[in-house]
């Protein structure tokens, strides 16, 4: 919890403004955000798009695209941060999308199995990972892992 108190207090003296799209986080992302008293100053948006519908609703992500492969993917993860960037106008855009189990995997796309892709100004940052443990663990490290990666491009 000091990495993330220590990050977001770079962000806020930086003047960096944060937004996020959260799938498989299910909010945890933000909320380790607006835990922050003072965060109103740089945070601009959080954002849950747990379904396809919503991904396609908020974040104009082609139904199409989500069919052709499915929600857990690089191509998904990219066009929910980037298309964020346009619609909240924020410097730092993050997206999470995977499989936090304990169903919903396959060989192909195993629980665990998550994209992560970080926005910051003009440069777009994609990470593929596949966290182990059950679903709370999964996400947690989830969400440590994003603010490790933040606190490298700061």
């Amino acid at each position: 919890m000091f990495l993330y108190k220590k990050i977001i207090k770079d962000l806020l003296n930086k003047s960096i403004s944060v937004s996020i799209a959260e799938s498989f986080t299910g909010g945890q992302l933000t909320k380790a955000f607006t835990d922050t008293p003072g965060i109103s100053k740089i945070f601009h948006m959080g954002i849950i798009t747990y379904s396809n519908k919503s991904k396609n609703l908020l974040l104009n992500i082609p139904m199409s695209t989500i069919k052709k492969n499915g929600a857990v993917n690089r191509e998904i993860a990219i066009l929910m941060s980037n298309n964020l960037s346009k619609i909240s106008k924020s410097d730092l855009c993050i997206s999470t999308t995977g499989i936090a189990g304990p169903s919903g995997g396959s060989k192909k796309k195993p629980v665990g199995l998550s994209y992560i892709s970080i926005k910051l100004h003009k440069k777009t940052y994609i990470f593929k990972k596949i966290f182990k443990g059950d679903r709370s663990k999964i996400q947690k490290d989830a969400v440590e892992f994003c603010f490790n990666e933040i606190n490298k491009l700061i």
